[in-house]
């Protein structure tokens, strides 16, 4: 028999916001509705009225019913699925669940805001993945690892005194896209985090982000049980380690009922782990789910290590991992960089997918830009992820993670266009087989305005944008040439006394007077062998092998015939001074912008558009004044002259380290 609990809404409306409470812009730009509408509801919890909330502020079509559903159609959809229809002039927003209610609600708010026609809806929606969460590098002192956008969100001084009005906008945020976890601290991660002090303030911004379906996480330190147990190990296999942990997991879920569970980096990096020990990934990770399994929580156990070896770094995970498949419990998910070594502006994917058949997987997304130009540069990464997905089907992972790109700066992440990364990250974990285009056009109409004048051109800047940086930083697959420690700026010649080889861009780019590139084919490293043969195949041709990735796999000479008919020299130049070219572009579209967007934002952009052409040309000139002391060759007709001298940029030297981005006057202008 059909169940239902019916809550109907008579709701009418006007004028337009775009702005929180507290000065802070989300893409959330409805239009807000007079204080008359009536709303009756026989439903009462948080969640839905949170739904009631924002349909009673912000919807203007006439009559909504929401419905809590118990019939086959709606449990077909899970826990967080949803139906929204309209009959007879009356919308209906269906699901099993209140969370789904509110995920329903921000559905039809974001077709409206769309200027969609929502007067015969006919939607069933359910997640791609059940966990869908970001990842936060935020550190007890305020800083964030890769931070861009001032400091932490978090105020642990604060906490749980003092609750941020911020902290609701932010899982409001989260919420209309269908994130539904976030892990609050660093994944180097201190021990105090698991502090009883510190647990009651996770607590406080628990309780927060409980309504808006939103789970809480934590990074912890494999040595929390020496460091804040005061225990001789943290063996994994020691009855006392995994003792204090089911103690510790008992705390924690006395205070947060529904709590997430534990993210963890373990011998990557200098961090401790069941390596220290000998013992396995699985075994130290299995200790932990073991803690969390009675409560319903999950490890999620990051499979980013490498060693300081002599072997191929980008083997090392799948080294290190693939052996172990079928060991790990059923409530541990390895976690995995979308690419083999770390976040670059392009990679092949990680053979670790594909190559662990008995273990649950889930993919890391970065959407910070350490390696893309921080918050200075525009680089919309929804291509970026789309690709990773035309190899990788989302039906054989069971979670999506993604690195957060948030801050406490009033745009909430630095460059105001960095927002649709957000934004992009929670549209693509609620459904991978979502555009590109159509993303970048929700959130430009949410964001700025609906107007075809403003949307249509700034799609296409949005759309180019991430294969621009490419060009201009590492086309054809070079990687990892970036300055020492921070990631900011080219410097493939970087030298650092006693620094590990794999740290360093010589041991990527491996330019000398033959050629350029890194050789992963069977006569090389043999990388190759770890995708699957028909993958392997292809990547092990020169003849054969994408070119956007030909300088990952094959170390290619510089008179290399390309597809364009160019010798390896003269694309490379084509495409460093193409990204240079469109970058200037980007500025110029962003010029024509200004009658369509408020001052403050209109120039706050165009800074940073002005910040990322001159910083192509550093590239550009860095990179190509460099490779040409071993290719010996001419620039071909077309590109540029350098504006700078490969003496100059040697000299450059950003003060900053890992937690900041540059300022303009910190970097090399064209214009000095």
């Amino acid at each position: 028999m059909l169940k239902s609990v019916l809550l109907a809404l008579l709701i009418c409306g006007a004028a337009v916001t775009s702005r929180a409470e507290d000065g802070s812009r989300l893409w959330l730009r409805y239009d807000t509705v007079s204080s008359s509408a009536k709303i009756e509801t026989r439903i009462d919890s948080p969640t839905v009225r949170l739904a009631v909330g924002e349909l009673s502020s912000f919807w203007k079509g006439g009559k909504v019913e929401l419905q809590l559903m118990a019939d086959s159609r709606h449990y077909s959809l899970g826990n967080e699925g949803y139906t929204i229809s309209t009959r007879n002039g009356v919308t209906t927003l269906s699901s099993v669940s209140e969370k789904g209610l509110l995920y329903a609600t921000y559905h039809l708010l974001r077709l409206q805001s769309c200027g969609a026609d929502c007067s015969n809806l006919d939607i069933s929606e359910k997640p791609a993945f059940d966990i869908r969460v970001l990842n936060h590098w935020d550190n007890p002192d305020g800083t964030i690892e890769r931070g861009y956008a001032g400091q932490s969100l978090w105020k642990w001084e604060e906490l749980p005194a003092v609750v941020s009005p911020r902290y609701a906008e932010y899982a409001r945020a989260n919420a209309s896209i269908g994130i539904n976890g976030t892990v609050l601290n660093n994944v180097n991660a201190s021990p105090d985090v698991l502090s009883s002090d510190n647990l009651i303030k996770v607590k406080a911004l628990a309780d927060v982000f409980r309504p808006y379906g939103i789970k809480v996480y934590l990074s912890v330190n494999f040595a929390s049980p020496i460091k804040l147990g005061g225990l001789a190990t943290a063996d994994p296999l020691d009855g006392k380690v995994a003792e204090w942990w089911k103690v510790k997991a008992d705390e924690i879920y006395t205070l947060i009922p529904d709590f997430g569970g534990f993210l963890v980096k373990a011998n990557s990096e200098g961090q401790p782990g069941p390596c220290d020990y000998h013992r396995t990934h699985a075994e130290g990770a299995n200790m932990l789910a073991a803690a969390l399994k009675p409560h319903g929580g999950i490890v999620m156990w990051r499979a980013f290590v490498y060693s300081p070896s002599d072997d191929d770094r980008a083997k090392q995970a799948y080294l290190e991992f693939r052996p172990l498949d079928g060991q790990f419990m059923d409530n541990v998910i390895v976690q995995v960089k979308n690419g083999p070594i770390d976040f670059q502006p392009r990679e092949p994917y990680s053979p670790l997918f594909g190559a662990m058949p008995h273990t649950q997987l889930m993919v890391e997304f970065q959407v910070t830009q350490e390696y893309l130009g921080h918050s200075n540069h525009l680089a919309y990464l929804a291509p970026m992820w789309k690709e990773f997905y035309s190899y990788i089907a989302p039906a054989d992972l069971k979670a999506v993670a993604g690195v957060a790109n948030i801050g406490d700066n009033i745009n909430w992440c630095g460059h105001d266009l960095a927002q649709s990364n957000w934004y992009a990250f929670g549209r693509l974990a609620w459904n991978p087989e979502l555009a590109s285009r159509d993303i970048a056009e929700e959130w430009l109409e949410q964001t700025f305005t609906a107007d075809k004048e403003f949307v249509s051109p700034m799609t296409e800047v949005m759309m180019e944008s991430r294969e621009a940086v490419v060009d201009y930083m590492m086309p054809l697959g070079l990687h990892h040439i970036f300055a020492w420690g921070h990631h900011y700026g080219p410097e493939p010649w970087c030298e650092i006394d006693g620094a590990r080889p794999d740290w360093l861009p010589k041991y990527y780019h491996q330019a000398d007077a033959d050629g350029l590139g890194f050789d992963r084919t069977e006569n090389g490293s043999d990388a190759v062998s770890q995708y699957p043969d028909s993958i392997a195949a292809v990547f092990n041709s020169l003849e054969k092998c994408p070119e956007e990735f030909i300088l990952w796999f094959h170390h290619v000479p510089w008179k290399h015939k390309m597809a364009s008919g160019r010798t390896l020299w003269d694309e490379l130049c084509f495409r460093y001074q193409r990204g240079v070219d469109s970058a200037k572009h980007f500025a110029e579209v962003w010029e024509e912008m200004s009658p369509y967007v408020d001052s403050e934002r209109y120039s706050a952009v165009s800074h940073r558009f002005d910040i990322q052409a001159s910083d192509a040309v550093w590239w550009k000139d860095a990179c190509l004044e460099y490779f040409r002391t071993f290719s010996r060759m001419k620039y071909p007709s077309g590109v540029d002259k350098p504006v700078f001298s490969l003496k100059q940029l040697k000299k450059v030297k950003l003060p900053i380290d890992n937690y900041t981005c540059p300022s303009a006057d910190m970097l090399p202008s064209a214009n000095d």
